[in-house]
């Protein structure tokens, strides 16, 4: 992200740029106004000096060419227009269009008067389209400088991004290189156990607890990388995470699954869903502060599957609801702020589905969801689609 100070200082000189734009322009504007009128009042007087006004003659026709720039309307006593000027012949033939053009004319400048004998002409004249552009101009220059603003926070903005993306590719692939030599070395230990006389059951699960430490290196290792995806039950992904944590929470914590009715598939990478529902669970249990209920629930909505987790925990404020998943925020003691940053982009770079707040009551609880697009090419979809089909086109003959 840019910083504040940087910009604040783009926003105060695109401010400077736009408003001495708008400033010089406009006394240009008013400068050039002037002198047309100053032109018009000339054209006015020289017809008076002439004492006669006549639109084939020559002193017109030079005005007209003098003044090329100029719109304008020579009206007689009772409006009827004897001479134009920049204007277009349907709207002097029109007496509707007519009136209107004149009537703008008259609000833009005032029409000047020309006494020739016993008769009396009006001229009607409009902003010539240099001034016109001349007042605009400010504007288009705004929002140009505007534009020129937005695509600069983009960029800043996007090389920032991938600045960290490389910072956090960095940080996991070497995360996963230093955790590969303990492990390793771990699973020769538990080898050594079974050749001599300790229980099984703590061979057991130190084996679980060092297969799990494996994944978690795969994990580090996939970030990055060129991530593959399968076709998943994801009712049957999230069991088997909440039956790991089953078995590891404090006795005061409730741990619920509540599982759907019928197997939901999607295009998931295991290793790093399983990594987000971790997340999630362990949020919850530093939430709940050794004593609560964790209720995880797997269910669909159109297109989507949506896996909550629920906590009686302290809550959040909803000021905070966005701000849990920038990196290094977090509200723990003790804590980096990179698990639900980790996860969002896990979901919603790789996964292409969303994490967010669902609900969040101060000392009452928090809901996290994760939403991801469902699969429908299983057997299961494809048959009921065809049952269906089938049941319409009897149903259609029977009408018939």
């Amino acid at each position: 992200m840019v910083s504040y100070k940087s910009k604040k200082l783009i926003i105060i000189v695109g401010l400077v740029i736009g408003l001495s734009s708008l400033v010089f322009t406009n006394r240009l504007a008013r400068q050039l106004r002037e002198k047309e009128q100053s032109e018009v009042r000339l054209w006015s007087y020289a017809m008076q000096r002439v004492g006669d006004f006549d639109v084939g003659d020559p002193l017109f026709n030079y005005i007209v060419n003098a003044n090329n720039n100029i719109p304008f309307i020579v009206t007689d006593e009772n409006l009827v227009p004897v001479g134009h000027h920049l204007v277009p012949e349907v709207i002097v033939k029109s007496k509707t269009l007519l009136r209107r053009r004149l009537e703008r004319m008259a609000t833009s400048n005032k029409p000047l008067e020309i006494p020739l004998g016993y008769t009396t002409y009006y001229i009607f004249y409009d902003q010539s389209l240099v001034l016109k552009s001349l007042y605009y101009f400010p504007y288009i220059q705004i929002g140009i400088i505007g534009i020129f603003v937005v695509f600069s926070f983009i960029a800043f903005s996007s090389s920032k991004q991938d600045e960290q993306n490389r910072v956090w590719i960095g940080m996991a692939k070497e995360t996963a290189h230093q955790l590969g030599t303990p492990t390793s070395s771990l699973l020769g230990w538990i080898e050594y156990l079974r050749s001599q006389n300790v229980e099984e059951f703590v061979i057991e699960e130190m084996n679980k607890d060092l297969t799990r430490l494996l994944k978690i290196v795969d994990r580090f290792s996939k970030i990055g990388a060129v991530t593959s995806f399968a076709r998943r039950n994801i009712a049957e992904v999230v069991g088997n995470t909440v039956a790991y944590f089953r078995s590891r929470i404090p006795k005061n914590v409730e741990l619920v699954y509540v599982p759907p009715m019928h197997p939901m598939y999607a295009m998931i990478n295991d290793a790093l869903f399983e990594w987000v529902i971790e997340n999630l669970l362990k949020n919850a249990l530093d939430a709940l502060q050794g004593k609560g209920t964790i209720v995880v629930t797997v269910g669909e909505i159109d297109r989507w599957i949506n896996i909550d987790v629920t906590d009686t925990g302290k809550g959040m404020a909803k000021a905070n609801f966005r701000r849990i998943f920038e990196p290094g925020f977090t509200t723990k003691t003790r804590g980096w702020g990179l698990g639900l940053s980790l996860s969002r982009r896990i979901v919603e770079d790789y996964h292409h589905g969303r994490i967010f707040v669902l609900d969040s009551e101060i000392d009452k609880g928090t809901t996290m969801r994760v939403s991801v697009l469902k699969d429908t090419t299983d057997t299961v979809s494809r048959r009921r689609m065809v049952r269906g089909r089938r049941l319409f086109r009897f149903l259609t003959r029977q009408k018939k």
